[in-house]
């Protein structure tokens, strides 16, 4: 046995080949995006020799593997570029909107796990019950459900009919101020702060953008967790657990256990996928989140944002499948054999 070191080492390998091939292949489809920039940034009156000019400090003129290494370059020392929407380093602007897209993402996942995992557990001891037909119906209606289309009928009916949560305009109430920048997250830096007002807002704000996303999504893991359970209590180690006598609970528990791998796997494939999948949730609640900052930017032709958050969901994601990697070797170390 190699032991966890080795494994993580085994891994650490293909991290930067994966990374390196996402933003290659990533700057050639953003560069296929119709649209000059320096045409945008000017305006539709500038003069041939003036956007000409511009082309040429931003490296325009030149081929595109010639441009792809500049990138690359900068990207070493840490120059994501910068953004002609905002003016800012790109860098900057993604520290400050994708904490807002991670705590909106990470809490939509925990919903969606609460919801789904329960429902697949109750699923899979009565597959032709009443908790059978319930997880099927739910299955196919949020494989079926658009997520923007949700978040629009609940604005509807909780903030247009009902007044129960707030303008559905970022994430925090205009008259409250924000807590001072720890994390990023607004729960956790009005709990840190003790700002009990901030975090109310905060928490209000949060409601239905985690609702509508965490429904959606808790499908998928639903499907995943009674399929993956319902295998294992088939499996000839849990028939003869039930012939030995052992209670329901244990044989439960052992079959979730040899589940979890199936179920793990499915929870970390949304976690990545809820990153760009949270696009248009963003914009319905205008969230000013990272995704939100990528979609301005294609339809802007200003690349840095699109490439800068691609970079850090690639980062993020193969980080998630690292901490997935690890968690099937604890619990099944001959993985690292």
């Amino acid at each position: 046995m190699r032991g966890l070191p080795g494994f993580l080492g085994q891994r650490m390998l293909f991290i930067l080949p994966q990374l390196f091939g996402i933003l290659l292949v990533s700057f050639f489809l953003v560069k296929s995006i119709p649209g000059d920039p320096a045409v945008l940034m000017l305006g539709p009156m500038a003069t041939t020799e003036a956007v000409d000019a511009l082309r040429s400090k931003l490296g325009l003129d030149h081929s595109l593997p010639v441009q792809f290494w500049y990138f690359l370059g900068d990207l070493v020392h840490g120059d994501l570029g910068t953004s002609w929407q905002t003016t800012r380093p790109v860098l900057e602007d993604l520290l400050q909107r994708f904490p807002a897209t991670l705590e909106l993402v990470t809490l939509s996942l925990l919903t969606a796990i609460l919801i789904g995992m329960p429902l697949g557990i109750a699923a899979a001891f009565e597959p032709k019950g009443p908790m059978g037909r319930i997880a099927g119906v739910y299955g196919l209606a949020a494989g079926a459900l658009p997520d923007f289309w949700f978040a629009l009928v609940l604005v509807f009916i909780f903030y247009t009919l009902f007044q129960f949560v707030p303008a559905p305009l970022g994430r925090l109430d205009f008259a409250i101020l924000p807590p001072e920048t720890v994390t990023g997250s607004l729960i956790i830096d009005s709990l840190l702060a003790g700002d009990w007002d901030a975090l109310s807002s905060a928490a209000g704000h949060l409601l239905l953008p985690v609702l509508t996303l965490g429904v959606v999504n808790a499908g998928p893991i639903l499907k995943m967790t009674q399929s993956s359970t319902e295998r294992m209590l088939q499996a000839d180690f849990s028939r003869f657990e039930v012939l030995s006598g052992l209670p329901r609970g244990i044989v439960l528990r052992h079959a979730l256990r040899n589940a979890l791998p199936s179920i793990i796997t499915i929870i970390s494939v949304l976690y990545g996928y809820l990153l760009g999948g949270a696009v248009l949730v963003e914009i319905v609640f205008s969230w000013g989140g990272a995704g939100q900052y990528a979609v301005q930017g294609v339809l802007n032709s200003d690349i840095y944002p699109v490439l800068g958050f691609v970079l850090f969901s690639a980062v993020f994601s193969l980080a998630v499948y690292l901490l997935v990697d690890i968690l099937y070797f604890l619990i099944d170390p001959r993985i690292g054999r």
